[in-house]
């Protein structure tokens, strides 16, 4: 029998990954842990962590598109690519190395912190100035191998794509969030197959955290896409969640509680 308390923890932190994933990225930092503590295997909690995603990024994508927000334009260039990274990244996360997979998160997170830090005025763009036609052909690439590490982990990617659509393809912060949705909702499509054949999808507590990710999602959306400073604090909500990020990926936290402990 199934405890009353696990349906409040896993509604709980739904709600706040999918604020966390709507605004920034990361927030399977909160739903793979807490999964793992619901009693899944850690491959198991990374297969489960993408119902919630999918169905958050609908409601994210809905919200965005009603309220006049998504501009996708040549951005649809971007999706294919990732889809092709994802599946790839899926099968190799079918066996998972969970420290090998912290440490990369840590490094990556490293440079993201230094990145946003160092040039601030391109993160708070007031409009986007993207270009037009196809991609250069690195830019594909770039988000090939985002896709890869989507359909791997997912935490953090979210990141990584703002990042790659504010600085490489020069969306401003808002147009690339929904750009962003978008993409991680087309390859987490592909990239669940993966998960789903190889029995590593708990659709009980992915369905249940969904419920409160989407509420999450469509509470950021609607915030992003109605307050004139949302520039400001979706860049500072991706700082704390970098430093937060890179604290739990390098175990800091562990060891300091142990020092103390």
């Amino acid at each position: 029998m199934t405890h009353w308390y696990v349906y409040v923890l896993a509604i709980l932190a739904g709600v706040l990954a999918g604020i966390i994933n709507t605004l920034a990225g990361s927030g399977s930092l909160v739903t793979l842990p807490m999964l793992i503590f619901l009693g899944l295997p850690a491959p198991v909690a990374n297969g489960t962590n993408r119902v919630g995603v999918i169905i958050q990024n609908i409601v994210g994508v809905s919200t965005f598109k009603r309220r006049g927000h998504l501009e996708l334009g040549d951005g649809i260039w971007y999706t294919l690519p990732a889809v092709l990274g994802a599946i790839l990244g899926a099968r190799i996360a079918v066996d998972l190395n969970e420290r090998a997979m912290h440490i990369t998160i840590g490094v990556v997170m490293v440079v993201m912190l230094i990145v946003i830090l160092v040039d601030p005025k391109r993160w708070l763009r007031e409009k986007s100035d993207p270009q037009v036609g196809r991609p250069s052909l690195w830019k594909l690439i770039m988000f090939f191998f985002i896709g890869i590490y989507g359909g791997f982990i997912q935490a953090g990617v979210g990141i990584f794509l703002l990042a790659a659509l504010v600085l490489g393809a020069g969306y401003n912060l808002i147009h690339a969030n929904a750009i962003k949705l978008v993409i991680i909702l087309t390859y987490s499509l592909a990239a669940i197959i993966v998960f789903v054949t190889n029995g590593q999808v708990n659709w009980g507590l992915g369905l249940l955290m969904a419920v409160g990710q989407s509420t999450g999602a469509w509470l950021a959306a609607r915030f992003a896409t109605g307050n004139p400073n949302a520039n400001v604090w979706v860049r500072r909500l991706l700082i704390f969640i970098i430093v937060v990020s890179i604290i739990k990926m390098f175990g800091i936290w562990d060891l300091a509680m142990g020092m103390f402990g």
